[in-house]
């Protein structure tokens, strides 16, 4: 009973640093059968029984891979049975899932088991599923995902606890190995099956385990505490750069209607590490189903934004997504799509006010005294002009943009391009198709709302009478 007594310690140690568990909690317990998880089984029974009240459930997968999982499900079945605790049997055909659905094996059978263990905790209200993964397993994980070329946060490995689906998934054994487990069913005549696949090596994980680790130890006996190490230091320092990452992202990100915001002052203004991690935390945000980004994407975006030039870029995200750039604007969104916004409104006394259905606007005219002017020009900003009106010639045009487009405007001598306004003044190229141009009776263009106005009938002391144009957004629920 002493190395009993040890491992119970060991994991209510765990359990209290990491929050895993509360008294009366419900934890369904995963069992496979083999010495891990009959282990996990025995010592938080000995924990419910001993040191804290908790409610068991034993759950167990068949896969249907081999001729022995039925016989280890009956061992599972009366192992429960032996110690009262409820059992739940999933049984499924992999091999069959794995045709159907073009997946590999392992990725098949870990879907369908984490999916029952998920479902079981909800029918039985439990908090957490428990899971038997150790040390060694932790110290392969780690490795793997080294090969890989993971980041800091797949160095942390494994995690204590994840959330999945309103259920904690909790790994009490992390920083005990093998070994030990082993010892304690040897030691206490606790039976347990053992799985032959674990020794086949085309699987990528017994491959690390039986092949890769051990040629590692020839060189540094003790490489699986060090990943065990590592994968502490990185999941600490993981956790510290998330919740600065979160914070950068409520300080410095704009969302709304599905969009992301960033300027690029202020994302040049903060450590390189957490550019990185901001930018990954954008696409998350972006979407549940977003595509993965590898470290070239990521620092595409990352170097492309902090670049002089050049300043206006688009860059394909994958699964829809685009990053784009116009100007000191970031913007992380669904692609748009483009569409081709033609329009013609006359605007005369006669029809004073003109809805602009296809940009959601409304375009209003009115004859103003001189006198009148100085109140409307005090809060009119860029959305409202005027004009001598006994220059100007009637009736005016509101109309959608065309290609060749130039206004002739106030202190330059001869006409300039809509686009290299549009340019100068840094205007997105997405919001450039919505902006109106109003014409006069000949066809000059004198304003571009919120833009620029011409330099025709400019109002002046001779001026009798103002036509003041103003355009605003259509009110919300407005029809044409």
């Amino acid at each position: 009973m002493e190395r009993m007594k040890e491992l119970v310690e060991s994991v209510m140690e765990a359990a209290a640093e990491h929050e895993l568990w509360s008294p009366h909690d419900t934890i369904v317990v995963a069992v496979s059968g083999g010495p891990d998880s009959v282990a996990l089984l025995r010592i938080l029974r000995e924990i419910a029984l001993t040191r804290m009240p908790l409610s068991l459930i034993c759950a167990h997968v068949n896969h249907g891979f081999r001729a022995e999982s039925a016989a280890e499900a009956e061992f599972v079945r009366s192992l429960a049975a032996e110690l009262d605790i409820p059992f739940a049997l999933a049984e499924f055909d992999i091999p069959s899932i794995v045709k159907e659905r073009g997946l590999g094996p392992e990725g098949a059978a870990r879907e369908k088991r984490y999916e029952f263990l998920i479902e079981t905790a909800h029918r039985y209200n439990a908090r957490s599923v428990a899971l038997a993964h150790h040390a060694d397993d932790q110290a392969e994980t780690v490795l793997m995902r080294l090969l890989r070329g993971s980041g800091p946060s797949g160095l942390a490995g494994m995690r204590w606890k994840r959330t999945e689906k309103k259920v904690e998934l909790i790994r009490p054994f992390l920083r005990i190995n093998k070994t030990a487990l082993v010892g304690l069913c040897q030691s206490e005549g606790f039976a347990y099956a053992e799985d032959a696949t674990n020794l086949l090596t085309h699987y990528k994980r017994n491959a690390v385990r039986l092949e890769v680790l051990p040629m590692l130890e020839q060189h540094n006996p003790r490489v699986k505490q060090s990943l065990l190490q590592l994968s502490e230091i990185a999941g600490a320092e993981d956790e510290y750069m998330e919740a600065n990452a979160a914070k950068c992202f409520d300080e410095l990100v704009f969302t709304g209607h599905g969009k992301y915001t960033l300027n690029r002052a202020s994302f040049a203004a903060i450590p390189s590490a957490l550019q990185r991690r901001l930018i990954k935390l954008i696409l998350n945000y972006l979407s549940a189903d977003s595509p993965a980004m590898d470290f070239s994407k990521i620092e595409a975006i990352r170097r492309g934004t902090l670049q002089e030039h050049p300043t206006v870029w688009t860059l394909d995200l994958g699964g829809g997504y685009v990053c784009t750039r116009q100007y000191d604007t970031i913007l992380f969104s669904l692609r748009p799509l483009l569409r081709q916004v033609s329009y013609t409104y006359p605007l005369s006394l006669s029809h004073p006010r003109i809805k602009l259905t296809e940009i959601g606007k409304v375009m209003t005219m009115k004859v103003l005294e001189r006198e009148e002017l100085n109140a409307q020009e005090e809060d009119s900003g860029k959305m409202s002009a005027w004009f001598d009106s006994d220059e100007l010639v009637l009736p005016l045009t509101i109309r959608s943009r065309l290609p060749g487009d130039t206004i002739r405007v106030m202190g330059l001598n001869g006409s300039k391009k809509v686009k290299d306004i549009y340019i100068d003044d840094k205007i997105p190229s997405s919001e450039r198709s919505v902006i109106p141009l109003v014409c006069d009776g000949l066809g000059n263009i004198i304003w571009i709302p919120g833009v620029r106005r011409s330099m025709h009938a400019a109002v002046g002391r001779q001026t009798a009478s103002v036509l003041y144009l103003s355009m605003e957004d259509m009110a919300q629920g407005e029809e044409a």
